[in-house]
């Protein structure tokens, strides 16, 4: 029976430390076959103490990242394991996923006319150890926005506004909130593949 072809060498499809559909999706539509296992990890708990000691959002990314990818390459001895993070700061502000159609309609106006930053960091990991990590910053800055527009589209967007950071998902109805983005799409979408694929590469586990 003939093989069919594929880009992936490793033995076993890269396992994803993430229940994120888009960060599955956006690796499969590039090609990797994908296995998922979300962490059993505490994301504010980890977080609580950097953020005591100051630590700036883009390195608490990476720190949530390789706590995901760590935590699953024990589990799954010999796979290569992906963990990957992103969070959302303006100025100076931290913001997670609205836990409520109110929340989300609040930091939306919070950022309303403002600028923010997305930093979306990764980790692959292999057995315990680390195999290589990175990470991109991408900046949106959105409309000013009037509460009724912000409570129309809270309302249109549904329960899709509770899955991201921000209340927003760019590839959707979020694009109507934005005046200016300026950064790689992926990133935004909470992967840096680009980088991710390079990795893989250098790993030996794509066709270079």
């Amino acid at each position: 029976m003939t093989k069919s072809p594929s880009l992936w060498r490793a033995a076993e499809p890269l396992l994803l430390a993430s229940g994120s559909a888009t960060r599955a999706g956006m690796l499969r539509a590039a090609g990797i076959p994908v296995d998922t296992l979300k962490p059993d990890i505490d994301e504010r708990a980890a977080e609580a103490p950097l953020l005591t000691q100051g630590v700036e959002g883009e390195a608490i990314a990476a720190a949530l990242a390789c706590a995901k990818a760590l935590h699953v390459s024990v589990m799954k001895p010999g796979r290569f394991v992906l963990g990957a993070d992103q969070t959302l700061t303006c100025e100076g502000q931290i913001f997670h996923k609205p836990e409520n159609f109110a929340g989300a309609a609040a930091q939306i106006a919070t950022l309303a006319g403002r600028t923010h930053e997305l930093h979306s960091a990764f980790v692959l990991a292999r057995d315990g150890e680390i195999l290589a990590e990175g990470g991109q910053t991408a900046r949106l800055t959105m409309r000013r926005l009037e509460l009724e527009f912000i409570a129309t589209y809270v309302e249109l967007a549904g329960p899709a506004v509770l899955t991201s950071v921000g209340g927003y998902q760019l590839e959707g109805l979020g694009s109507q909130l934005f005046a200016a983005i300026e950064g790689d799409h992926f990133t935004i979408l909470g992967l840096p593949l680009l980088a991710v694929l390079e990795t893989l590469r250098e790993q030996g586990a794509l066709i270079d």
